[in-house]
């Protein structure tokens, strides 16, 4: 029993450093070129390995290098049109981003901070805020003022100074230029002022923030 337990422990060991040398158990083209060294070295001389089979294992070999360095060209083209695609993001800037979107979520007896753009000078104008049935909530004055992206902070409250209940609210505004022309705008489209790359990821500067690429729904 004790000499069966010896070998049981001395496979387990055994196990256990092949598991620590190579944990993967996958040989790279290195270890089958020291295999096929070490056949050659160890060969029977009354008996050598025949031609075709070495042949054989090093069209292998080199098969296996092609390989590997398919997959090393690969990765290289992969990073560099990656790098690419993230740079090509800078023609953006002076673009404007649309995030899809003209909502804002609003807890009641909260206040609700926000920004609009305005392509054009405002001569006057105003922010409409709806809920999601379309009925007006609050009108917010714009004044006059160039064209650019303006900060707005809701109260919480609608016409008749009652807060509103929580929930999700849209944000538009109609607004005329010096010319008397009438226009439209809304929460949710900036122009792309930067364009920022932080560890891979590719960050847009719309308004005063920062937001993701993949957030972006349309630039145009």
């Amino acid at each position: 029993m004790a000499v069966n337990s010896t070998n049981s422990t001395s496979s387990t060991l055994s196990q256990a450093t092949t598991t620590s040398t190579n944990p993967k158990g996958i040989l790279g083209k290195d270890d089958f070129l020291k295999l096929l060294l070490v056949e050659l070295q160890y060969q029977d001389p009354t008996a050598p390995t025949d031609t075709e089979k070495i042949l054989s294992q090093t069209s292998q070999l080199a098969t296996l290098e092609s390989a590997d360095n398919t997959n090393a060209a690969l990765e290289k083209l992969s990073a560099s049109l990656g790098n690419s695609q993230q740079f090509s993001t800078i023609s953006a800037i002076g673009k404007t981003a649309d995030l899809g979107s003209d909502s804002i979520a609003m807890d009641k007896g909260n206040s609700s901070t926000f920004e609009v753009y305005f392509p054009e000078a405002v001569q006057q104008g105003s922010i409409v805020i709806t809920d999601n049935t379309g009925a007006t909530i609050k009108t917010l004055d714009v004044g006059t003022n160039p064209s650019g992206v303006y900060q707005f902070t809701w109260d919480g409250s609608d016409t008749t100074g009652n807060a509103v209940d929580s929930g999700i609210y849209h944000v538009n505004a109609t607004y005329s230029n010096p010319d008397g022309q009438t226009l439209q705008t809304r929460l949710g489209a900036y122009p792309i002022e930067a364009v920022r790359f932080d560890q891979g990821n590719t960050l847009v500067k719309v308004g005063s923030n920062y937001v993701p690429l993949d957030n972006i729904k349309e630039v145009y």
